[in-house]
C-alpha cells in the first residue's frame, strides 16, 4: 500500500535563492531523462520503481498457498526477491549522495518530504516481509502435502 505513495509523493524539497521546488521519485527520474541524463534516469527508474515492484510482486506470489506454485518456482521467486532486495537499496544511497552534494553550498536548503517516510516504510516492511520466508522451505516436498 505504501508503494504508490513512495513513488508519487515529494521525496525532497530544495530551496535555492528563494526558489522552492520538490519532486517525487517518479518525477525525478522523468526529469533526469528529459535533461539528457539517460543512464542516471534509468538507474533511478530501475532501482526505485521497477525493482521494488518486482520484489512486492514476488512476495505476493510466494505468500500464496503452497499448492499454487511448485517448489522450484517458489525457489526461483525467492531468489528474485533476494536479488532485487540487494539492488533496491542503491536508490537510497543515490538520494543520500544527491542531498549531500547539494548541501555542499550554503545557498541550498534540502528538506525531506513525505515521500521519504513512505519510501522508508515501504523498504522496512518489504525487508520484514522477505525475512519472513524461509528459502529452504520453498524446496521441501512436505509443503505440498
Amino acid at each position: 500500500m505504501l508503494y504508490p505513495a513512495a513513488v508519487a509523493l515529494p521525496i525532497m524539497s530544495l530551496s535555492t535563492f528563494g526558489h522552492e521546488s520538490s519532486g517525487s521519485v517518479a518525477s525525478g527520474a522523468l526529469e533526469l531523462w528529459r535533461g539528457g541524463e539517460v543512464l542516471l534516469a534509468l538507474l533511478v527508474g530501475v532501482c526505485s520503481l521497477v525493482l521494488p515492484l518486482l520484489k512486492l510482486t514476488g512476495l505476493l506470489l510466494v505468500s500464496r498457498p503452497p499448492r499454487a506454485l511448485s517448489p522450484a518456482a517458489r525457489g526461483r521467486i525467492l531468489r528474485l526477491v533476494e536479488w532485487t532486495g540487494r539492488w533496491g537499496m542503491l536508490d537510497v544511497l543515490l538520494i543520500a549522495v544527491v542531498a549531500a552534494w547539494l548541501k555542499l553550498g550554503d545557498l541550498v536548503t534540502v528538506e525531506a518530504g513525505p515521500g521519504v517516510w513512505a519510501f522508508t516504510g515501504m523498504v522496512v516492511l518489504s525487508l520484514l516481509a522477505s525475512s519472513a520466508f524461509d528459502p529452504h522451505a520453498a524446496w521441501s516436498a512436505d509443503q505440498h502435502e
